[in-house]
């Protein structure tokens, strides 16, 4: 077997490869959106290993966008093996690290029931950085939303609102792991234009005409189904513990309901136990457990 970088003429092969395994690792980046039109090039550095049948049996490909080099970092899209072989892991580790100048760490998040590949990240010298919880509600009625009053909530207003939707969501999560990057105005509006946009599925929350609350809803799939994705769910840090978080989640739960969505999910770091102690009261429940491992490039 060899190892060679990924060339347009096999990205088809790796596309597959991707959608063939994307249950075994975080699928994040691995939805038919994020690879119809997927390149590798330099924000996104790619590797294959090839048998001698000339068939791919893993590869690595790096994320190294805009917003991930403002945090001097990267983050794997796919680092998979059909074959359990710490070497391979090693091989196409020293590959992609070449890709890497400038940055301080690469991150992967991997499913804790996979545990082959937390063996391999740890013997790759992988350390543990957080572990993350994806939470999901089946169709339940929702709660009235109950905003309190002097408190309004507006949909998102394109052209308008792209500021204050990064003031809010940078002020809220400026010391939350692995969200302290501030998003741009440039990456709201690519995310309007993006295949998961709802319509409406963004809102803010005024109090009076200060901006004090944020939250989306997406399209996605989970299981092969439909399904809403919710978050960011932000609230300035002069406005937390007074219930608005709540207020916009059941918001954004009838929103989903009025779009017939018969479940949503979120995900939450582990050791935000206010926020997950939240979301199981509002009828979650916890599906899948992950663990985020960072490598130090320094």
């Amino acid at each position: 077997m060899k190892i060679e970088a990924l060339g347009s003429e096999r990205i088809a092969d790796f596309v597959a490869y991707c959608k063939k395994h994307k249950h075994e690792v975080d699928e994040s980046f691995l939805y038919d959106d994020d690879l119809r039109d997927f390149k590798p090039d330099e924000e996104n550095p790619t590797y294959i290993v090839v048998n001698s049948e000339n068939n791919i049996i893993a590869t690595v490909s790096l994320i190294v966008d805009e917003y991930n080099k403002r945090g001097k970092k990267a983050r794997f899209r796919i680092f998979h093996s059909e074959i359990n072989d710490l070497e391979i892991y090693q091989r196409l580790m020293e590959a992609i690290i070449k890709h890497t100048e400038g940055l301080e760490k690469v991150f992967i998040f991997v499913p804790m029931i996979n545990e082959n590949l937390e063996e391999c990240i740890k013997g790759l010298n992988f350390s543990v950085e957080r572990y993350s919880y994806l939470l999901v509600r089946e169709d339940l009625d929702v709660p009235e939303i109950g905003l309190q009053e002097g408190y309004e909530l507006r949909s998102f207003e394109e052209g308008k609102d792209e500021n204050i939707w990064c003031e809010v969501r940078n002020a809220s999560f400026a010391t939350l792991k692995g969200s302290e990057t501030p998003v741009t105005p440039e990456m709201v509006s690519k995310m309007l234009a993006s295949d998961e946009y709802i319509k409406g599925g963004l809102m803010i929350l005024f109090h009076g005409n200060m901006p004090v609350g944020v939250i989306r809803g997406s399209d996605d799939e989970f299981e092969d189904a439909p399904i809403m994705n919710i978050g960011p769910i932000a609230v300035i840090p002069e406005y937390q513990g007074n219930g608005l978080g709540r207020t916009l989640l059941r918001a954004m739960l009838r929103f989903a309901k009025e779009k017939s969505y018969k479940r949503t999910y979120l995900c939450v770091n582990a050791d935000n136990e206010r926020a997950k102690a939240l979301y199981l009261q509002e009828g979650f429940q916890q599906v899948e457990a992950v663990t985020c491992y960072h490598y130090d490039l320094t």
